[in-house]
């Protein structure tokens, strides 16, 4: 993908997040990885995004059962109008995904409303920060050496609670953000240098074995 043209594509995505109804509210959308770096061109356009629970600490409307009783029915996936809003399924039944236990999942719902499966698009979605998520994710993985778990902390906010950062898109075109490679901003998160190279060189076979868009929901 041209970076323009890299670009040009999330700011689309922007604009359906701004715009389109979404299964689940969200709050921030982050780029990382190779276009953060002024690449020219890029091998996959790395996403993330900050979600919120639907129905986080409040109670859920009276009629949402019987709207996910309705949902599992017609379609055989639970959790419609529970973990993603019913309204939205309503309005894209052809967007609605489950997990691997029939219950509908925000994150992949949220890559079949936002990509194609075609497009070299990886999505992230979690409900914490893109900055606070790559701390818990590197602790984890400094752990137990699961260093394919580690999230490139090299972000670029482009989107949090309705703004967009014009600022932010500009230097994305012009390619002018100045950021460290992975290694060397592994190191200044905390890992020793051999870690840090070792951890790198992981992502990179990684990423190799990606094709199309894919997805990946976390929890923190």
């Amino acid at each position: 993908m041209e970076r323009a043209a890299a670009v040009e594509r999330i700011e689309r995505l922007v604009e359906t997040v701004e715009t389109d109804p979404m299964p689940v509210p969200i709050r921030e959308i982050w780029v990382y990885g190779e276009v953060s770096l002024g690449l020219d061109p890029i091998e996959r356009l790395d996403v993330y995004l900050t979600k919120d629970l639907l129905f986080a600490g409040g109670e859920r409307p009276r009629k949402e059962p019987e709207r996910e009783e309705e949902f599992l029915a017609s379609h055989g996936i639970e959790g419609v109008g529970k973990s993603v809003d019913a309204e939205w399924a309503d309005e894209f039944p052809e967007h609605v995904r489950a997990n691997d236990n029939g219950h509908a999942a925000p994150e992949k719902c949220l890559a079949a409303h936002l990509t194609d499966p075609d497009e070299p698009i990886h999505l992230e979605v979690c409900n914490a920060s893109f900055e606070d998520n790559v701390t818990q994710r590197l602790r984890g993985a400094m752990a137990r050496e699961a260093y394919e778990q580690i999230l490139d902390p090299r972000g670029v906010c482009l989107w949090i609670d309705g703004r967009r950062s014009e600022e932010a898109f500009e230097k994305l075109r012009s390619g002018e953000l100045v950021l460290p490679t992975l290694p060397e901003a592994l190191g200044m998160l905390g890992m020793e240098d051999d870690e840090a190279a070792v951890a790198a060189e992981t992502l990179r076979k990684r990423r190799e074995h990606q094709e199309g868009a894919t997805v990946r929901g976390d929890v923190v």
